[in-house]
């Protein structure tokens, strides 16, 4: 029998760390999480409430009373709730919310792929394998103008670029969990590379770490 695999993949916004979580799930055979759709929808439930993201006690009680099918995906990903679920986010109390819901989902048998933005540094230290995914803010605006573009939803890439700066600031610079790369994290630069690419770059990693 082969050992758990357990991969933590982290990233900003629109590096690609999502699908090729998803991607390196199926070829593995592995469960995947989007953890990021755990802060979108404690968002989604702030929202519905009409009450403030920036409040740590609503987003708290959020988070502890989610329900992470509750919301389509049509709806976590809409742009206002990717913008929210970063506020929330920042709120300790949320992420200790939620923390053992994502180490619960990584210890299942064979094990699983958790992507998000501070899996490697804290939610899963001691996990097998560790991928940071980045790619330059202006390459990731493209990619995100081309995702809402093919959801109907109009928008230019000066604003979508705007918004990743923003959350990438908000991301890295919040005093619990921000993102960065963990030191024993293998840096995946998607920035020339398509998915294809990305993805045998993604698999060979795992496949030498593991």
């Amino acid at each position: 029998m082969e050992d758990t695999l357990i991969i933590a993949m982290d990233g900003p916004a629109a590096s690609g760390k999502g699908t090729l979580a998803k991607r390196l799930g199926l070829h593995f055979g592995i469960a995947v999480l989007d953890t990021g759709s755990l802060y979108r929808a404690v968002a989604c439930a702030v929202v519905a409430a009409d009450a403030d993201p920036a409040d740590p006690m609503i987003a708290e009680k959020a988070a502890r009373n989610l329900e992470p099918d509750l919301y389509p995906d049509a709806v976590l990903r809409a742009p206002h709730v990717g913008e929210t679920a970063s506020v929330v986010a920042a709120h300790k109390p949320v992420r200790a919310a939620l923390i053992e819901f994502q180490r619960a989902f990584a210890a299942q048998p064979g094990g699983a792929v958790l992507d998000g933005r501070d899996i490697g540094t804290v939610v899963l230290p001691d996990a097998g394998v560790k991928i940071y995914v980045d790619a330059a803010p202006e390459v990731r605006a493209e990619r995100r103008l081309g995702d809402l573009i093919a959801q109907g939803i109009e928008t230019d890439l000066e604003a979508v670029l705007a918004d990743i700066q923003r959350r990438d600031e908000r991301d890295m610079g919040r005093a619990t969990a921000p993102l960065k790369q963990a030191p024993d994290a293998h840096l995946l630069d998607t920035t020339a590379l398509d998915i294809e690419a990305s993805f045998r770059k993604a698999v060979d990693i795992v496949t030498r770490n593991r």
